[in-house]
């Protein structure tokens, strides 16, 4: 299963009820953060979850809203204890954005390991996510994420044995290993069914809409997706500042295939006091959109397909 938690809805400020856009998840120990924004390491806190265990920050870009909280982070990870390297990914220059605000934590006692985007679209498997990286279209290079656990079929003892497959061999197959017994050499595909549906999850902030945003959101559980603005009269500032209204959200949701499970709306303008009430029209064009709050959590599991 994994946990899923919207620490912050804001985008360009902070706001007394609505810190800015940070995402954080929990799979099998290991915790994975998209953006870092002021305030993030404060919700993880009132969401009663814990620094210590992550293990991956994703950046989208590069502007304050999604990183200035990066060096506080990460003092506190370090007074938690953590010791074990700590992955950054984001687009090309994030080593050197990083250490520049390392200024005011220039000791760690943990190692930071920096993946740098270049591609359109990169892909790299982390501590049991498969992440995709897809470039969208901001004033700055900017990146959407999706988040993919993927889930091996079930153990097919009739196929172990058409394949003469050693049972010594079962358990480590089992676990994607590659196993040779007596030279011969197996592979779990000969014990495994198809693989199962898993679990899928896009995340995507400032931006205009394109095309790659709908691809990547095909078939997700949830698609994140910016909702800058949500009244009807403000699609030329939209396009002025590159990011996107309710409806231009709600058309990529929809143009998605298979269409995502379910759309949460985050990083609202600083001037959208009540996103819910923009909602309702939306619905007619993607009927399962949320106009999210801060810590918005939920649980989603793998199902099965028998």
């Amino acid at each position: 299963m994994l946990d899923l938690c919207l620490l912050g809805t804001g985008g360009m400020m902070p706001l007394p009820y609505r810190r800015l856009t940070s995402l954080m998840t929990r799979f099998n120990g290991s915790s994975l953060l998209i953006d870092c924004g002021e305030g993030t390491q404060v919700a993880i806190r009132e969401r009663g979850w814990s620094f210590h265990d992550i293990d991956v920050v994703c950046f989208t870009h590069f502007h304050g809203d999604h990183i200035s909280g990066l060096p506080g982070l990460l003092l506190s990870m370090g007074n938690a204890e953590r010791t074990e390297p700590v992955t950054l990914i984001g687009p090309k220059g994030l080593e050197r954005t990083v250490n520049a605000l390392r200024v005011i934590a220039p000791e760690l006692p943990f190692e930071l390991k920096f993946i740098e985007l270049n591609d359109s679209v990169c892909e790299y498997s982390l501590f049991g996510y498969r992440i995709k990286a897809f470039k969208v279209n901001h004033r700055v290079t900017c990146y959407g994420f999706s988040l993919m656990i993927d889930r091996a079929g079930k153990f097919d003892p009739e196929k172990a044995a058409v394949n003469n497959v050693p049972m010594k061999a079962w358990s480590r197959l089992q676990k994607g290993q590659i196993v040779e017994i007596d030279g011969v050499t197996y592979t779990s595909d000969m014990i495994l069914g198809p693989e199962r549906k898993g679990i899928k999850v896009t995340y995507c902030t400032d931006t205009r809409p394109v095309g790659i945003i709908s691809e990547m959101a095909a078939g997700s559980d949830i698609f994140i997706c910016e909702g800058m603005y949500g009244e009807e009269d403000k699609d030329n500032k939209a396009v002025e500042h590159k990011h996107m209204t309710f409806t231009e959200a709600a058309k990529l949701a929809a143009a998605a295939d298979p269409a995502p499970n379910e759309m949460w709306l985050t990083h609202y303008s600083p001037s959208l006091v009540n996103p819910a009430e923009y909602v309702g029209r939306i619905r007619k064009i993607f009927p399962n959109i949320v106009a999210s709050k801060d810590l918005r959590t939920v649980t989603l599991n793998f199902t099965d397909e028998d």
